[in-house]
């Protein structure tokens, strides 16, 4: 008995419990062999799925692919079909899809991307007049960025400064020195022995990378208290989260500084929190947007809204005084060609992209924005590096979610 979304049913299936009707009556009895008649009905008034049995010709395991491509496909409406990228990563969106059909994950069907009722939300601006400009020099209004990245970047713009007095700025802050140590000792950042002080994390990552990750874990505590009825902030930070590992894989595969790249992919959708936190309701219009026609959230946001929140983060990033290099990666993450440095934020853009792909298979709902064949290419890689980066991005990303959630 297989659990199956009723735009996914074929004639033969076999219904294994019974579907009720209106006033207790039954709408279908257990055991009926579905035609395309009662499937029909099913699709016009039966629930969102159904448990049936397969009929002996029907093989179960083929069953199970088939209902993945069918799901995965509806991530891949927006890319080229042709890119070898994004042909290497339907495939290897369809293989997590069917394992996790395996188990015990219930794919959510197509009905479940409609739309809600948003008419609980309001906006602190209205659409039309909301800038992100606008949206920007309000949030910095309310509140200033953690002040620990600031007094880091002050010892280090002293060049008298050691990696000490880094050191004892971070242990004023007992949570943050514990997230970073607890960071920078996860396998993932691969140092054999353990770190034992912030001092010797320092001395090991170095100065400037540990004031970019400061940066990361920063930004996280200055956003911890959004409240859930606008957005699921665990949801939001285990995206970013795995685009930050992808990120950092890619980097060091290139030879890229992988800190800088790290907190690069935490922070990419960071403007997304300051449009959610002061246009609730036109937010949401954007992502039902995306899930109603299956287009990228940056695309729904720019039609709605006509800004996206890649340009938000850029303005916040640019009050907040971040690094113009990291900023930069930020900024440009949907549109690498307007980057100072193209391939950098190539690496972020693939980096989001994968982490899209690792989560259709865990109750993804929005399509996959695209890459350019040349962006592709630019990064010279093979399709294998992005089975073997899904694969050491499973091994890793719950560490890093451990660490700093």
């Amino acid at each position: 008995m297989i659990r199956v979304c009723t735009e996914y049913l074929l004639p033969g299936m076999i219904l294994a419990k019974k579907i009720p009707g209106v006033d207790g009556g039954t709408f279908l009895e257990s055991g009926v062999q579905l035609g395309e008649k009662q499937i029909d009905l099913l699709k016009e008034f039966g629930p969102i799925a159904v448990f049936v049995r397969l009929p002996v010709e029907m093989d179960i395991e083929t069953e199970t692919v088939r209902q993945a491509e069918r799901h995965v496909r509806n991530f891949f409406m927006y890319v080229d079909p042709d890119h070898e990228a994004f042909r290497e990563l339907f495939s290897i969106a369809v293989t997590r899809t069917a394992q996790a059909l395996r188990g015990d994950w219930e794919m959510p069907c197509e009905s479940a991307l409609r739309a809600k009722n948003v008419e609980h939300l309001s906006d602190v601006f209205i659409k039309d007049v909301g800038t992100a400009e606008q949206l920007v020099r309000h949030e910095v209004g309310l509140a200033s960025f953690p002040d620990i990245y600031f007094k880091i970047r002050e010892v280090l713009d002293n060049p008298k400064s050691s990696a000490r007095d880094i050191a004892e700025v971070v242990n004023t802050d007992v949570g943050f020195s514990a997230k970073l140590l607890k960071l920078v000792n996860s396998p993932f950042f691969g140092f054999t022995a353990t770190i034992d002080s912030v001092a010797r994390a320092v001395s090991l990552v170095g100065v400037q990378e540990i004031s970019t990750l400061a940066l990361g874990i920063s930004t996280i505590n200055y956003f911890k208290n959004i409240p859930p009825e606008l957005m699921d902030m665990r949801t939001f930070w285990r995206h970013s989260l795995r685009c930050a590992v992808f990120a950092k894989l890619i980097a060091t595969t290139l030879h890229f500084p992988s800190e800088r790249h790290f907190t690069a992919g935490l922070l990419h959708d960071v403007g997304r929190l300051i449009i959610f936190k002061n246009m609730a309701y036109a937010s949401v219009e954007a992502l039902l947007l995306a899930r109603a026609d299956m287009i990228p959230q940056v695309e729904a946001e720019t039609t709605i809204l006509e800004y996206n929140h890649a340009d938000v983060g850029d303005l916040l990033l640019a009050e907040w005084g971040f690094p113009p290099a990291l900023k930069d990666l930020i900024a440009n993450h949907h549109a690498p060609e307007h980057a100072a440095s193209r391939k950098e934020a190539v690496v972020i853009q693939l980096a989001d992209i994968m982490a899209n792909v690792a989560e259709i298979s865990a109750g993804g709902l929005y399509a996959l924005p695209g890459m350019t064949q040349d962006d592709w290419r630019l990064l010279g890689l093979d399709q294998q590096h992005l089975s073997r980066l899904m694969d050491l991005h499973d091994a890793h990303f719950e560490e890093i979610t451990a660490a700093l959630l």
